[in-house]
């Protein structure tokens, strides 16, 4: 039996955890009483499904429109999500293509996206049908819900551990025991309410000198909405042990109350204890990008990249920015960095060819479509057609134009870029009705883009519908202030209208 037991050690350290699952369930069958080999099955079983959660906490509507919390309806600009600047050193963001919930595409996607255009609940709850996803629309996560059925498939026979019939408090006091059911219950059963008394009872064992309960206490807050009990927690966890993970969780406390300024504060306060830690300047550059400050999110990443050279993020963001600022020579760099990182995807290859054909290095941009076309599936063929039909225009050919928008359509009805190029195609062809259909079904998909607004205006105008055009340029200018043709046809609407 000493020799099973140490077998199961040994294929615990080489994380071979479900042959350790298996030896430990062997030998809890000769004697159920065996807590060393309890305690050994718990961990390799939560090791199974553990995940960084730090990186896979998302905010459903529920949070977002449920909650109690009082954020202010008019927050200054630059001091909020909501209202993120929409202009910036480098000009107005508003010509970078944007997600489904209205923030600035960045050159990855990441967990946790906040929005920044959704500012109704009918637009918030049409996101997860634009966003292609079956995600339920309360707080529980997909990691949650995927987590919540880790038991059942691992265990045919039935749970490992009835959770209902344990005494929390009795194994709360047991320091051997504690920390590895709690990790079980909260990562492998997804028992967030069990975890959290287990976690309550184990810091008043400790009488609250521990300040690895608190962290996990305060998760639990910040899986249920308590945000300000959960802030309690980790502020009085820092002042014990101050640990980046704690300013991490901290810093996405404050983002999901809208105080990104608070956030970026305390991240300042944690570089100086951890100096040029990449997770907290990476945590930095985003929030900075969210808040629509591209200039000074590039630079975080640049730092990035001085400390690792290898961070895919970094690299990807950098090259997004570059090739929206006109430099896709340079973007086309950092995108062969990437490829040569051991990146194999469709948007790597999308991008590439993007790159290729600004840079003028046309003899690679069919290759790179082709490959994108050969890796794409359902939730990334759209955008690959789209970029495909986009260059055609590009060229002057509009049949093949037309041909790739109408695929993409196929692929994604919702896929706003589509019809406004649908109707850009139209228009230049005399058909002016379908034109303005095209970009109306473009304004109900995604009424933060102001190229669909524009192009419906100015066809209004063409075709002598005034009072239609000067209300949706009026939209256009509200979504990217300063748009100089936007400016101008309002300018000439003004004399029609004799407005001074």
């Amino acid at each position: 039996m000493n020799y099973d037991f140490y077998e199961a050690n040994l294929q615990f350290r080489k994380k071979q955890y479900s042959k350790c699952v298996d030896i430990c369930t062997n030998l809890l069958m000769k004697n159920s009483l065996d807590q060393a080999v309890w305690v050994l099955k718990m961990r390799a079983m939560t090791l199974q499904v553990m995940v960084d959660d730090i990186e896979a906490e998302e905010e459903g509507i529920a949070d977002m429109f449920l909650n109690t919390d009082t954020i202010a309806v008019s927050a200054r600009p630059g001091t909020s999500l909501r209202t993120a600047n929409t202009s910036t050193a480098l000009g107005n963001p508003s010509h970078r293509p944007k997600t489904v919930s209205g923030r600035p595409i960045s050159g990855v996607v990441r967990p946790d996206t906040r929005s920044g255009g959704g500012e109704t609940l009918q637009q918030t709850l049409r996101t997860p049908r634009t966003a292609q996803t079956v995600r339920p629309l309360t707080s529980k996560s997909a990691r949650s819900l995927r987590l919540g059925t880790a038991s059942m498939v691992s265990q045919l026979e039935g749970a490992f551990i009835q959770i209902s019939r344990l005494n929390l408090a009795k194994y709360a006091a047991q320091k051997s025991v504690a920390k590895a059911l709690f990790e079980y219950i909260y990562y492998h059963e997804n028992d967030v309410r069990n975890a959290m008394d287990l976690a309550i009872e184990a810091t008043k064992a400790c009488e609250y000198k521990d300040p690895w309960w608190k962290i996990q206490l305060g998760k639990c807050y910040f899986l249920i909405g308590s945000n300000r009990d959960a802030e309690k927690q980790f502020k009085s966890a820092l002042e014990q042990q101050p640990t980046i993970e704690v300013y991490l969780r901290l810093a996405r406390i404050y983002l999901r109350l809208d105080q990104p300024i608070t956030a970026l504060e305390l991240l300042v306060v944690a570089l100086k204890q951890f100096p040029n830690e990449v997770t907290i300047v990476t945590e930095m550059a985003r929030i900075l990008e969210e808040l629509n400050d591209i200039p000074l999110s590039v630079k975080s990443y640049k730092n990035i990249l001085r400390e690792d050279a290898t961070n895919m993020e970094a690299v990807a963001c950098i090259g997004v920015h570059h090739f929206y600022t006109d430099q896709p020579d340079i973007g086309l760099q950092c995108y062969i960095r990437l490829l040569q990182m051991g990146l194999y995807t469709a948007e790597l290859f999308n991008n590439l060819g993007l790159c290729c054909f600004y840079s003028q290095q046309y003899d690679m941009v069919v290759t790179c479509f082709e490959r994108a076309l050969s890796l794409a599936v359902n939730d990334n063929a759209a955008d690959v057609w789209y970029n495909i039909g986009h260059i055609a225009i590009a060229i002057g050919d509009l049949d093949i134009a037309e041909q790739c928008l109408r695929l993409a359509l196929s692929i994604d009805t919702t896929h706003a870029a589509s019809f406004n190029n649908l109707g850009v195609i139209m228009f230049n062809r005399g058909n002016s009705l379908q034109a303005c259909s095209y970009f109306d079904f473009a304004n109900s998909i995604a009424p933060y883009l102001f190229e669909p607004h524009f192009n419906r205006a100015y066809v209004s105008h063409e075709i002598g519908d005034l009072q239609t055009s000067y209300m949706l340029v009026k939209k256009s200018l509200k979504a990217y202030p300063g748009h100089v043709s936007s400016e101008k046809l309002l300018d000439k609407l003004r004399v029609y209208f004799n407005y001074l």
